[in-house]
């Protein structure tokens, strides 16, 4: 007869209709969404910080919307990633690893700011639409709508930041 603890230290295997071997390639996959995704947030949240210049009412409160937005999908990545049944990143040290945000040093100028966030928004919008492929043959549509909102909101807030850029 097993102890109590050994059966509290029992898992229960994952039946869900997408093999052991695809679940592991979307949970990486969405490790790389969710480095990037928090790079992307912190990044955000710092121009909030720091904008300065004419445009810096405008500009700090459109980050801030963007970086709330970005703060709320992060659990939303996670939770995917333990719902297929892996362990979250969720040190700097492993984002670092993940991530394909390219972390900036100082304080740029406010429109120097909005081209680094264009350029993060699309990066991200690339690491989802990589993962949409996976996630389709594996027949997880869960995964698949997640990363159609977030490709979404990645495509539509880099138009919106290209267009400050303008003349």
């Amino acid at each position: 007869m097993a102890s109590k603890n050994q059966n509290k230290n029992k898992v229960t295997k994952i039946d869900i209709g997408i093999s052991e071997g695809d679940r592991l390639k979307i949970a990486e996959g969405l490790s790389g969404l969710l480095a990037d995704s928090y790079g992307l947030y912190m990044m955000t949240h710092n121009f909030h910080w720091n904008v300065t210049g004419p445009m810096f009412n405008t500009l700090h409160v459109m980050f801030m919307t963007q970086y709330t937005e970005q703060w709320n999908a992060l659990d939303l990545i996670a939770e995917r990633i333990r719902a297929l049944g892996h362990p979250a990143p969720g040190t700097y040290k492993e984002f670092i690893k993940l991530t394909s945000i390219k972390e900036i040093e100082g304080v740029p100028k406010a429109m120097e700011m909005v081209r680094h966030l264009v350029a993060a928004q699309e990066s991200t919008a690339r690491t989802a639409r990589q993962l949409f492929s996976v996630a389709s043959e594996a027949n997880d549509q869960p995964t698949a709508d997640l990363l159609t909102q977030r490709l979404e909101i990645h495509e539509k807030t880099a138009w919106m930041l290209r267009s400050l850029l303008e003349e």
